[in-house]
């Protein structure tokens, strides 16, 4: 079905982490999402979408020269 709608635990299992980090995504609008009788629903292919945004995200800012993100630190290292 390309339409696919997840549920939060559905998700979780999906993104490999618990339930309560989907609930807190989805309520500072950082995961595509909508509500349906006060429910969190996910379509399958927005989250896909914004996996890939994500990565492509993480690319771009690994690049020292990026002008689009600030370089990602690590603790420790320098």
């Amino acid at each position: 079905m390309a339409d696919e709608i997840l549920t939060v635990a559905e998700v979780a299992q999906l993104l490999k982490v618990a339930e309560k980090t989907v609930y807190t995504m989805a309520q500072n609008a950082e995961l595509p999402c909508f509500k349906v009788r006060g429910q969190w629903r996910f379509r399958r292919q927005d989250l896909y979408t914004w996996m890939e945004a994500q990565v492509a995200g993480a690319r771009v800012s690994e690049h020292p020269g990026s002008k689009d993100k600030a370089p990602i630190r690590t603790r420790g290292r320098r």
